[in-house]
């Protein structure tokens, strides 16, 4: 399959259990697709590497739209990112859609391995949770929170101390800028 939609309530199985193990072995993209629509509930589902979250009731359109940007973002319909970054002991290939630190591989979900190219294509400059919402998951709606959690799951892979990040930094009042290694 190309994407995963899956119900947080399934009969006999938890459907954020069933993300996890997904996430554990594939990067196939996943959209939680779902009655738990609270903050918590959607905060829960893209930690366990949900690319996406949509709560019941939902229009048709939205879903299929949905599914079209997670698509995009992981080649489907689009020419393939023919740049690779290096910063430091960061790489980002944008053609093979991985990238590394220090040589050794990330393991990144797709929203993660977009939101690093983004970043490191744009070096100190300064982004809102909003237009990162737009660039990024290419939502001219959504809840910011996604950009809060996947920016701290991303910080977890690329910062020495995640607690004090020093290339993926908080621009209080603002949002998110990437810092170039020195």
């Amino acid at each position: 399959p190309d994407l995963v939609v899956l119900d947080v309530m399934l009969p006999g199985v938890d459907g954020l259990e069933v993300c996890r193990r997904l996430r554990a072995q594939s990067d196939l993209p996943v959209i939680m697709l779902t009655a738990l629509g609270t903050a918590a509930d959607r905060v829960v589902g893209l930690e366990l590497g949900a690319d996406d979250y949509l709560t019941k009731p939902f229009s048709p359109r939205e879903l299929v739209l949905r599914v079209g940007s997670v698509l995009r973002r992981v080649g489907e319909g689009e020419n393939p990112d023919t740049r690779v970054w290096t910063d430091g002991d960061l790489v980002v290939d944008g053609p093979s859609r991985q990238a590394t630190m220090g040589g050794r591989p990330l393991a990144l979900t797709v929203r993660e391995f977009d939101l690093l190219r983004f970043f490191v294509s744009h070096p100190a400059t300064a982004f809102t949770r909003v237009e990162l919402l737009e660039k990024v998951w290419g939502w001219s709606f959504g809840d910011q929170s996604t950009v809060t959690v996947h920016v701290r799951r991303l910080r977890e892979k690329v910062e020495p101390d995640p607690t004090t990040p020093s290339r993926l930094v908080t621009v209080w009042g603002v949002g998110y800028r990437w810092e170039a290694a020195a």
